[in-house]
């Protein structure tokens, strides 16, 4: 059975929902994703100065656990 087909843009912004519901940390935080063949996973990014703000780390952390339940979820299109 085929998972349902979400874009990039939608994705990361399931991403921001559930990180802000989730997590306390910088919202500066660049998120994209990054294929793999049929997978897919969250990529984070940040400058300097973001990355040294209080819950940058478990921010990260976090997105990890995101991606990977939204992987099993959705497929990205495209």
């Amino acid at each position: 059975m085929s998972k349902p087909a979400k874009t990039e843009a939608e994705l990361i912004a399931m991403a921001r929902a559930e990180l802000k519901v989730h997590s306390d940390g910088p919202d500066s935080l660049v998120i994209s994703v990054v294929r793999d063949g049929d997978s897919w996973e969250f990529r984070a990014d940040a400058d300097q100065a973001t990355r040294g703000k209080p819950g940058f780390p478990e921010s990260v952390a976090m997105l990890v656990q995101i991606g990977d339940h939204l992987s099993k979820q959705y497929d990205v299109k495209g």
